[in-house]
């Protein structure tokens, strides 16, 4: 029962924010002598801490209690071809260092190498060490399963057998691997473009293409943790012209810049075409506008099974939903009457690092409360 009550009271402040032991009660049901016990035992443990006393009202001033966010921390980790990048979070969310650098690995030992000394030097800049991190949460390309990530070619050497192995060995205990694309998704459902949806995917477009789906506020795996694999999707004129990670190649940052070349613009990077058509180039525009297309083909695809109520575009290419939409939506006209609301994602390129720091929070908060000398359940 000491155990059910610090939860309650924990419970109360996390959800609801700070209170008074009177209002804690009002609030839980619990008697005021039971508050204040579970508040003795949870500020003794480092999980509450007083922020002040209240000043307004009648009677005696009463102490103002909160969750301590020093009470633990949470690591997130976004692991991509081009760029890495990795955040430290409190049990609030606050994120307080944030590290970014570009990923020249060639090899998995070399990225493993290269994430954990960026995992150091993002624990060294929050002021804290490694064993102060609960749970630390990486986002991969592929689909993690066992001690392997599989479907992640565009990071050499990533499939390699035991490799989740050798990343918990450099990281340490609490370690959780995601798709990047589900955690983006997670985190646009957390805070921000696709909060409070429903049934939403997130389309990641960039030098990969992913995607996540959140229904009723829980991510969707599939049988074996594929789903959303829509990479593999065919895109063809025939059943000769298939092939495996067709779709990919036809929509990802590549392809945009081979569409611009035979357009007649020398672009070297998807940007410089996007940048281009937001100036009015024509050439870009039409280069743009057939890759709106390709991606309508995907919604169609996608809104066809999931029947989602927002379509959230994220990713390098995918943030220029204000280029796109309208060529993509002409194209989901034609196609289908199934023609759900495009978004662009709100969290750019911290998407990924958002949605593992949300999923470490909820794991942490739990891990915290046992560790700190609460009692146990």
């Amino acid at each position: 029962m000491r155990a059910l009550n610090q939860r309650a009271v924990l419970d109360r402040l996390r959800v609801l924010g700070a209170a008074t032991r009177p209002q804690i009660a009002k609030d839980t049901g619990l008697s005021k002598p039971t508050v204040g016990q579970a508040l003795v035992d949870l500020e003794r443990d480092g999980l509450v801490r007083p922020i002040g006393r209240t000043s307004a009202g009648p009677g005696r001033s009463a102490v103002v209690y909160e969750p301590d966010p020093s009470a633990g921390y949470v690591l997130g980790i976004d692991i991509g071809r081009q760029r890495i990048r990795a955040a430290v979070a409190d049990l609030a969310g606050a994120v307080v260092a944030r590290v970014d650098e570009r990923n020249r690995c060639r090899s998995a030992g070399a990225l493993v190498r290269l994430v954990s000394e960026l995992v150091g030097r993002t624990v060294s800049d929050a002021g804290l060490t490694l064993a102060d991190v609960v749970v630390k949460v990486v986002g991969t390309p592929g689909v993690p399963r066992g001690r392997t990530v599989h479907h992640a070619p565009n990071l050499p050497g990533w499939e390699r057998t035991g490799l989740l192995g050798d990343l918990e060995a450099a990281l340490g205990t609490g370690l959780v691997v995601e798709n990047d694309a589900n955690l983006a998704a997670i985190g646009e459902y957390a805070s921000g473009a696709a909060r409070d949806a429903r049934v939403a995917v997130c389309i990641t477009v960039g030098t990969g293409v992913g995607m996540g789906i959140v229904v009723n506020g829980e991510l969707f795996r599939g049988a074996n943790g594929a789903a959303g694999e829509i990479s593999y999707l065919p895109f063809g004129q025939s059943t000769e012209d298939v092939q495996r990670g067709q779709f990919e190649d036809a929509a990802a940052a590549e392809s945009v810049v081979s569409l611009a070349q035979l357009h007649g613009v020398p672009a070297r990077s998807a940007r410089e075409v996007f940048d281009l058509a937001r100036e009015g180039d024509s050439r870009a525009l039409a280069a743009v506008g057939e890759e709106a297309a390709r991606l309508a083909f995907l919604v169609a695809a996608v809104t066809a099974v999931v029947d989602p109520e927002l379509v959230v575009l994220g990713g390098g290419i995918g943030g220029n939903v204000d280029l796109m939409r309208e060529p993509m939506e002409a194209v989901l006209r034609r196609t289908t009457p199934l023609v759900p609301r495009i978004v662009p994602g709100e969290l750019g390129d911290g998407a990924v690092l958002t949605g593992a720091i949300a999923v470490g929070l909820e794991s942490a908060r739990e891990l915290v409360f046992h560790r700190r000398g609460a009692v146990t359940l």
